[in-house]
């Protein structure tokens, strides 16, 4: 029955007579009070024993996963993870609405869900019912199930915003339109021919897809799962009527509620909130936010960070990267690094990427600190390539065992340290990618607001620097090319900025970004934090962080030492300016030739895989030790550091020219083998210099 408006009450009264209103007001109320009764409405107010109570039947309903209570738009609401918690409602009796529905929430996100995920669903596999939707996109969809198919009606993209309380209703009248509501407007509808073909099935879902599925925008169908996934954020006042809603009354209900901001904090990635005020790795917990942390079945100390004296910026190893080494600047900008990666060819690319960025559980990645003193630290990252299966890579039929990689990361206290990747020969092969720079975007965060413009320089040994920038038409630029750089920086919008530096030989791809993606999110999200099974997701929208650019991509030079294979590179983040990182890379490169004085050491030179000068002592008790570093212009000396093997003494005194060293760090590393000596020094020079290492008892 149509409603009678209040302006049409009085007017017949008017005309009519108290009679005939008084019958006229008895058949509205007795209509209102149809209208307004839902046939299903959960509040969340009350919660026991993982229960809550569906207020028409009665029925306690379990919720399953995690979940919590928070400030709901009436009350309390529930607060779901988008991981693990949903609401089952079964009931024999489950009232099957006629010709007209109208379902309702009020929903708050924290992100948007992987792909449509149902607010509530009746839905079965037959494709049957009818559900409330929210898209990957921030759309919102009320959808039905008329003559074997899902027929929806969809408002446009970015209609929920995140962390806002938003009225989401949907509204269907068989055989005439179906409407979407937002906030108590119109903001979608649909004519429709036909009847709902109502599910078999006695229940309905609340927060999580019904069946397994894959997530929208990915780069690859076959290297990408599908999963259970659900929303992320607090729903509220949902209900279920079984009649159709007029625009006033929706408007209505809209504006009876007194909205506050709802308890999300924007998902953000981690920091190390408490500086150490020192040098050195300390194990710790990093916290992301609650329903993603409460995933993983871990105690503490789960992840390393490296703090330094001299410079605000961090060295991160953390589950959400799945340990891959983040480099981490002063304002929280990140940069990580892809790891060796391989992949199928022709029939035998089955799975998509074999890589750290699919251990999403790091089941095949671990970290541990192997050094930590005032003067280095060591940090060993074990991993071995997964796809989204959850396959490693090249499986020994024979011993079962796959291809493993080690790397080594040797931290100094200038922030600025070795990756060395490391692997037995044999077990990689080909197609292989050693390094692909990841910088990433929180949530909210845009590509202009992390970089300039020329947002990378590029640079080798000579000192040629060139800038790689956001352009008009990168096509007009030579879009992807190969040459032998070997120094590279991030432009970050910090004070200190990523860089890295590679061996002479090292071969370097560029490839110039559209100025049209520069104000905008961007990139892939599948990677860091998501745990979506996988390999490649186009980021739409800025509600998870992401990893963009992927330029420059290094193939550097791989060495070999005894059955294994390995590569190095320096990596840091420092206030340098692109000429004085140059300067330091070829202190490694191109490091100065060390001159022992006496016969108490040997030297075995320079290792690069550690930049560190290797000496061992022939005596027990060491006696003082005496070099020169024979710096120059080709072979500058910038902050060298010294492993001196077989040191049986705690301390050490350092001279430079025979002056006491200016804050030289200076640890013991004790082995089983005895003790280790590991000096750095704060010390830039182009031309020789005498250090003088005496025991200090």
């Amino acid at each position: 029955m149509q409603r009678i408006t209040k302006f049409e009450l009085i007017n017949c009264q008017t005309k009519c007579g108290n009679l005939f209103i008084t019958l006229l007001s008895a058949l509205l109320f007795c209509n209102f009070s149809v209208a307004q009764n839902p046939i299903l409405s959960w509040d969340f107010d009350e919660m026991e024993n993982r229960e809550t109570i569906e207020q028409q039947s009665g029925i306690p309903d379990t919720l399953e996963g995690n979940f919590n209570l928070a400030a709901g738009v009436k009350g309390k609401g529930l607060k779901l993870d988008g991981f693990t918690s949903r609401l089952i409602h079964n009931d024999s009796e489950l009232p099957i609405p006629g010709e007209e529905i109208t379902v309702e929430a009020w929903v708050a996100l924290g992100n948007y869900p992987w792909n449509w995920c149902p607010v509530l669903t009746t839905e079965s596999n037959e494709i049957k019912g009818y559900r409330l939707m929210i898209g990957p996109h921030g759309e919102a969809s009320f959808q039905t199930a008329i003559g074997g198919q899902w027929i929806s009606c969809t408002t446009e993209r970015l209609s929920i915003p995140l962390r806002k309380w938003m009225h989401i209703v949907g509204v269907y009248r068989a055989n005439k339109e179906m409407t979407v509501y937002i906030n108590g407007e119109k903001s979608a509808e649909l004519p429709i021919q036909g009847k709902i073909n109502y599910s078999r099935e006695k229940n309905c879902i609340i927060g999580m897809v019904a069946y397994p599925e894959k997530p929208s925008d990915i780069h690859r169908t076959w290297g990408t799962l599908p999963q259970y996934f659900g929303l992320n954020g607090i729903i509220d006042e949902v209900k279920v009527f079984d009649k159709a809603k007029t625009s006033n009354d929706i408007a209505g209900d809209f504006a009876g509620y007194d909205t506050k901001a709802p308890e999300i904090e924007p998902h953000r990635l981690p920091s190390v909130e408490n500086q150490s005020g020192r040098f050195g790795a300390f194990y710790t917990k990093l916290k992301y936010y609650d329903e993603w942390d409460n995933l993983w079945p871990v105690d503490q100390d789960p992840d390393i960070a490296v703090c330094f004296d001299k410079l605000p910026v961090n060295v991160i190893f953390w589950r959400g990267t799945r340990y891959g080494a983040s480099w981490v600047a002063e304002n929280n900008n990140w940069m990580t690094d892809q790891s060796v990666e391989a992949w199928g060819e022709g029939d035998d690319d089955k799975e998509g990427c074999f890589e750290h960025m699919q251990d999403r559980h790091c089941r095949f990645s671990h970290v541990r600190i192997i050094e930590n003193t005032d003067a280095r630290v060591v940090v060993h990252w074990r991993y071995a390539p997964v796809s989204a299966y959850n396959n490693t890579w090249r499986v020994d039929p024979k011993t079962g065992w796959e291809c493993w990689i080690d790397e080594y990361h040797y931290i100094y206290p200038d922030a600025a340290g070795i990756r060395k990747v490391s692997w037995k020969k044999g077990t990689l092969g080909y197609p292989r990618q050693f390094q692909e720079s990841l910088p990433l975007l929180h949530p909210g965060q845009v590509q202009s607001e992390l970089l300039y413009k020329d947002y990378v320089h590029v640079a080798d040994y000579e000192g040629n620097i060139a800038p790689v920038s956001y352009v008009e038409n990168p096509g007009s630029m030579d879009t992807e090319f190969a040459k032998y750089y070997t120094v590279q920086q991030y432009n970050f919008k910090s004070e200190n900025k990523p860089f890295i530096c590679y061996e002479p030989g090292n071969e370097m791809m560029i490839r110039w970004s559209s100025i049209k993606g520069y104000d905008r999110h961007g990139g892939c999200n599948h990677f860091p934090v998501g745990q979506a099974r996988c390999d490649g997701r186009t980021s739409t929208t800025s509600d998870r962080p992401s990893h963009f650019g992927g330029f420059p991509i290094s193939y550097p030079v791989v060495n070999e030492k005894g059955d294994r294979n390995y590569w190095n590179g320096l990596y840091g983040i420092n206030g340098m300016d692109m000429k004085e990182v140059v300067k330091l890379g070829k202190s490694w490169a191109f490091a100065p030739e060390i001159d022992i004085s006496g016969n108490d050491f040997i030297s075995y030179g320079y290792d690069k895989s550690e930049r560190c000068y290797q000496i061992e002592s022939k005596t027990s008790k060491p006696k003082k030790l005496k070099f020169k570093l024979m710096g120059n212009n080709e072979n500058p000396i910038c902050n060298p550091a010294f492993f001196i093997k077989n040191w049986s003494v705690e301390k050490a005194e350092v001279l430079v020219n025979g002056k006491p060293a200016k804050d030289a760090r200076v640890g013991i590393n004790h082995e089983l083998e005895g003790d280790n000596l590991v000096v750095f020094l704060f010390l830039e020079k182009d031309k020789p210099v005498t250090i003088t290492i005496l025991p200090k008892i």
